[in-house]
């Protein structure tokens, strides 16, 4: 039976309410956090989009679950070296509990020293080369590295946990799936493909652990829910690579127009239908994940955790 965890979502929270949401998901009987790590939101409505490691310290503080970043991009906004030493701060200070996970990032995020946006493949090279560079600085020894798109000269970690961080990498297509199965600990995705997970498992993955994530808006009046998610989350529809190569949220917002509410509707659960958040959720356990996080998109925290608690964690333990 897989473990079902919360999703924080920093493009839509401060610091302070993300914190009192892994207080909620943790009292609900959720078993994990991950926690996204933009720079950017997406849009001008999300509205927020505080540094991922100072809120995972206050979290190491403030609940006892799990935490995994999802995802950080350790190639260009910031060096594989100092995104090391971050993650290597993060399991200490959670006694172990902190996993990285990983991605070859989007524009919107990562361009902004004015770094040239390479093409995917190439942010695939540079994520394999950034991975091996951190874990060499997770031993605690001195690290000197020279490869193609990094250099670290006399690097060394003082501050390690005993065991080494767990790497899962994020792919949502054969390339990146196949990069994960070779050198990650595990496998991130949002959607519920099971040739994906297949794929991972047979190209090297094994019995590693596969985590999937969604986000729905858990709302008494369902048409207000669509409304919601069409106002702040409206980029999740547009098609092909556009999230990864748009530079700004006014480039998204331009494009969001694209998108219309029947179209959210169709794609994202919205409301308080019990066996529609457990079809959302059941669509990983029976695509093979271990894992499978959940964001709550609209305003009614409270009501969503209660909602969880009682009728859809529920449910899901007895389905599954």
């Amino acid at each position: 039976m897989p473990e079902y965890g919360y999703f924080l979502s920093c493009e839509q929270y401060g610091p302070a309410e993300l914190i009192e949401q892994a207080r909620m998901a943790e009292q609900a009987g959720f078993h994990a956090l991950w926690i996204s790590d933009h720079y950017h939101p997406w849009n001008d409505e999300q509205g927020q989009s505080p540094f991922v490691w100072s809120v995972i310290g206050a979290l190491s503080e403030a609940v006892s679950l799990p935490i995994e970043t999802a995802v950080t991009c350790p190639t260009v906004r910031m060096h594989p070296a100092v995104v090391a030493q971050a993650a290597a701060t993060s399991a200490v200070m959670t006694n172990g509990r902190f996993r990285l996970g990983v991605g070859s990032g989007e524009a919107l995020n990562e361009h902004i020293l004015g770094d040239h946006w390479p093409p995917a493949h190439v942010r695939l090279d540079m994520l394999e080369e950034a991975i091996q560079v951190m874990r060499r600085l997770f031993t605690g020894e001195e690290v000197n590295h020279h490869g193609p798109h990094y250099t670290v000269e006399n690097a060394r970690l003082y501050t390690v946990p005993d065991e080494p961080i767990p790497i899962d990498i994020s792919g949502f297509g054969p390339a990146a799936t196949q990069l994960a199965s070779r050198v990650g600990d595990g496998y991130i995705s949002v959607m519920p493909d099971e040739a994906m997970v297949e794929q991972y498992r047979k190209g090297g993955g094994g019995g590693k652990l596969v985590s999937g994530g969604t986000k729905v808006c858990y709302d008494t009046d369902r048409d207000e829910a669509v409304r919601t998610v069409h106002r702040l989350w409206a980029n999740e529809q547009l098609p092909g690579e556009l999230g990864q190569v748009l530079p700004s949220p006014k480039h998204f917002e331009q494009a969001q127009q694209l998108v219309t509410e029947d179209m959210v509707r169709e794609n994202r659960v919205c409301g308080d239908d019990v066996d529609e958040h457990v079809a959302e959720l059941k669509q990983f356990a029976d695509a093979g994940f271990d894992r499978v996080y959940v964001n709550q998109i609209g305003p009614d925290l409270r009501g969503f955790f209660d909602f969880y608690r009682t009728k859809v964690l529920p449910q899901l333990q007895q389905t599954v």
